[in-house]
């Protein structure tokens, strides 16, 4: 895949966050104004709007009383349209959405440090990188340790600490040769790089913070198998400081409520699963005792021939109640049959048979009974939807 890396000055638009990528406002005059399905596609004589590229998001923002919904380039054209809500014409005064576009530079130049520290350590690429609403994702070519995403991500913050500046480099054809760097496409034309001394130097066409420092903090949250290599989840900036304010606040509550506090919380956790695992064996147990006793003192039966069945209701309408049911009235029945459920919602049902095939009986219930299920010869599981006096009808009559 070919790319262009660097500005290409066009006869429509003078690009200025080329020039200053920290322009917030600035006037501009409307070189076109056309309607779409989706709103009006503006075109200016110069913008400080990024147009979406390079895993960056187009920039948002204001150009008049128009809101900026998109920024993107024309395919094939080399124009930069803005996507706005209403019609604008003139000289116009235009403001970036800048929370959102620093944001953008933030995750963008993390992005470089870490993919840069991977690819020094690993040899891997960086061979897909998005960057979303709250978090930034980067596939790499190969498999990374947890160990080697540790480490690139302490190397990663210490440049940030270190306040490096990053630097916007133009080689020409002749030079291009002389510079190590990384790229995720086969470049033609001209080449803007990227230098983040002691880090990374990368082909690029999106925007970036002036010194390492304004990015803050990049923060690995998860990693998982991509392909033949490894997609990592990145925090970068804002965006990770909100991560910890929703994480702290996370913790916070669960601290108070387990009255536990921050380094115990890992041990208040597992105590209080490891209780709620014995209160469920002990409610497993209760409910078995209870199932014994409706099954006992609840459950019709009746024989015939020899042999004994017997029929049960639950209200639950839950096919494991139905299961359970069915196995311990199985201990006093050749012909076992338990029905969980309500005559308004339908019923789950379970029988066991140890005299006959059990799939005989599924598929009268099937016919009679309004029924679907089936199993093995010794055990059937299903749903019907016959109210409770036919069930009742139909088991003492088989």
């Amino acid at each position: 895949m070919r790319a262009r890396f660097c500005p290409q000055e066009t006869d429509m638009t003078e690009k200025l966050f080329y020039k200053d990528q920290y322009i917030k406002e600035f006037t501009a005059l409307v070189v076109s104004c056309d309607k779409n399905e989706k709103g009006y596609e503006v075109i200016l004589d110069k913008t400080a709007f990024y147009p979406e590229g390079g895993g960056q998001p187009g920039d948002r923002g204001t150009i008049g009383d128009a809101t900026v919904a998109d920024t993107y380039e024309s395919a094939g054209k080399d124009e930069i349209i803005h996507l706005c809500d209403r019609p604008v014409s003139g000289e116009v005064m235009c403001h970036t959405d800048w929370p959102f576009r620093f944001s953008n530079m933030q995750q963008h130049s993390g992005e470089h440090i870490f993919s840069g520290f991977v690819h020094s350590l690993t040899g891997f690429d960086n061979v897909g990188f998005h960057m979303g609403k709250t978090e930034v994702t980067v596939d790499f070519s190969g498999p990374v340790s947890d160990e080697t995403l540790l480490e690139a991500e302490r190397l990663t913050n210490n440049i940030i600490f270190d306040n490096v500046a990053i630097n916007a480099l133009y080689p020409s054809r002749e030079e291009l040769p002389s510079y190590d760097f990384r790229s995720k496409k086969e470049i033609e034309g001209a080449v803007r790089l990227i230098e983040i001394p002691g880090a990374d130097l990368c082909a690029c066409c999106g925007t970036h913070v002036a010194r390492t420092g304004e990015i803050g903090i990049v923060k690995v949250i998860s990693s998982e198998k991509c392909r033949q290599g490894v997609r990592v989840t990145l925090k970068i900036g804002s965006l990770a400081l909100e991560d910890y304010e929703m994480k702290n606040s996370a913790v916070l509550s669960s601290c108070a409520k387990l009255k536990a506090k921050h380094n115990e919380l890992p041990g208040a956790v597992d105590a209080l699963l490891e209780r709620q695992n014995a209160l469920r064996i002990k409610l497993s147990e209760a409910n078995d005792e209870i199932f014994a006793l409706r099954c006992r003192y609840e459950a019709v039966k009746t024989s015939k021939e020899g042999k004994t069945a017997g029929w049960v209701f639950d209200g639950a309408g839950d096919a494991e109640n139905a299961r359970k049911l069915a196995d311990i009235l199985s201990a006093q029945c050749d012909i076992a049959a338990a029905f969980s459920g309500s005559d308004d919602s339908g019923y789950k049902y379970a029988l066991i048979c140890k005299a006959g095939d059990a799939r005989d009986y599924g598929r009268l219930i099937n016919e009679r009974l309004g029924g679907r299920g089936g199993g093995k010869p010794d055990f059937i599981m299903g749903t019907l939807t016959a109210n409770r006096d036919n069930i009742a009808a139909f088991m003492a009559e088989i």
